[in-house]
């Protein structure tokens, strides 16, 4: 899936629409009983994808320490909220590169984290996809879509605790891939992704905690 600057609402709209009835369909599909999914989403793997960040981000991309940030409290307390409940089939990575454009329909491929989750957590996933920067505008617009789809809306907090986990993986992912495979496209994301992240994080006690390392992705 792709975003252009001069493609107006009403084109992108229907592939945006095909894809959260997918998604809408995936949440409440039961699968058979023999299928092996991955663990659950639950405050270990959270805390999986916060120490993804530390390493590949923090302690990789910015050489900075991340001991403090695996010891923090408002991290610890955001992997235990999260973490307190896995009721739906999740997609786990619910972003543009993952879903295919095709006869005017969207087709989602790459289920291999497929598991028991948020469903918030892929809603955000697409809301605050760095490869697609959505306006505040956009992110409305695709939240009514879904709120018209599902005939109800996120739970505000909720939505935003699982989209500053997923910018924090999605974060963690790019530096993991720009230093480790060498894959430099990815290094393009990483300010977005960051700016998005401190957006979230506003008034919120993961300000102090984050911002810092945030505010120096857009220096480097």
């Amino acid at each position: 899936m792709y975003k252009r600057q001069d493609q107006p609402w009403s084109e992108r709209e229907p592939y945006y629409r095909s894809a959260f009835e997918q998604l809408d369909r995936l949440f409440y599909t039961r699968p058979p009983k023999d299928l092996e999914l991955l663990p659950p989403f639950d405050e270990e793997t959270y805390h999986w994808e916060q120490d993804y960040f530390v390493e590949n981000l923090v302690e990789t991309h910015l050489s900075e320490s991340g001991d403090a940030l695996r010891e923090d409290e408002a991290l610890a307390s955001l992997r235990k909220r999260l973490g307190a409940s896995h009721r739906n089939l999740v997609h786990r990575d619910f972003q543009s590169q993952n879903i295919i454009l095709h006869d005017g329909k969207s087709w989602l491929i790459d289920f291999q984290g497929l598991r028991l989750g948020r469903q918030e957590y892929d809603i955000a996933s697409l809301l605050y996809d760095p490869y697609l920067a959505h306006t505040a505008d956009e992110q409305e617009r695709l939240l009514d879509l879904w709120e018209d789809i599902a005939e109800e809306r996120p739970i505000p907090q909720l939505l935003n605790d699982c989209a500053i986990q997923r910018l924090m993986q999605a974060l963690g992912a790019y530096g993991n891939i720009l230093h480790n495979q060498r894959i430099d496209w990815y290094a393009q994301h990483i300010p977005t992704g960051a700016r998005q992240l401190l957006t979230l994080i506003e008034d919120t006690d993961l300000d102090a905690t984050l911002r810092p390392y945030l505010e120096k992705c857009l220096e480097v």
